[in-house]
């Protein structure tokens, strides 16, 4: 299949889908982190949903749109006009993704602001579920896919802070996943198990 990435600079779901002997491609306006830039398009993404993708998995930037921002969206009570013009702005963009004409499309955001209306997800999904011991509720609003199945429960698993870090990080089983800096791109890196489940589920 040739696969879509938009709005990854990671590759982690590139790499999955490459693993898998799929022709994907990454897509975001920064360089990959993921060492393979012969599997990345560093450009803007609208201009290629005109092409021919038979799966396009997007992570739209969820900054102006996600619930965790409402508070700054109605800081002292009244509506922040500016914000609002800019989550109206990430509505549209996330929209281009979900109803881009394709056969099988999933779309990655954490929980919306109900004030802009977006369609309702397909199902959540947590890091626990496949394979990760962290705790980060993610919604999937999907098209022509199955929902993912969970591949391996994680029973002690820790909540991810959304300062870019990680609780307990200092315990030893959890050496390495302290982030210190650049917290945004931190928190949109897909983990790897629920990469590889999108690859092994829908490729």
């Amino acid at each position: 299949m040739r696969v879509l990435v938009a709005c990854e600079e990671s590759q982690e779901v590139c790499k999955a889908f490459r693993e898998k002997g799929h022709e994907a491609y990454s897509c975001d306006l920064e360089p990959c982190s993921g060492g393979h830039p012969e599997w990345h398009l560093q450009q803007d993404v609208l201009p290629l949903l005109d092409q021919h993708w038979d799966l396009i998995i997007a992570h739209p930037p969820c900054t102006y749109i996600s619930n965790a921002g409402a508070r700054w969206l109605w800081a002292g009570h009244k509506l922040n006009e500016e914000r609002y013009q800019k989550g109206l702005e990430g509505k549209a963009f996330f929209m281009k993704f979900y109803n881009a004409n394709c056969p099988r499309i999933a779309v990655e955001n954490p929980m919306p602001s109900s004030i802009f209306n977006l369609p309702k997800p397909t199902q959540i999904i947590q890091p626990y579920e496949f394979g990760e011991p962290w705790s980060k509720k993610t919604f999937l609003w999907l098209k022509g896919l199955p929902p993912l199945q969970p591949t391996e429960i994680i029973k002690d698993h820790i909540p991810y802070v959304t300062s870019g870090s990680y609780k307990n990080a200092h315990d030893p089983k959890y050496k390495g996943a302290s982030r210190k800096g650049g917290a945004s791109r931190t928190r949109s890196k897909t983990f790897p198990g629920i990469a590889k489940a999108m690859a092994d589920q829908w490729g």
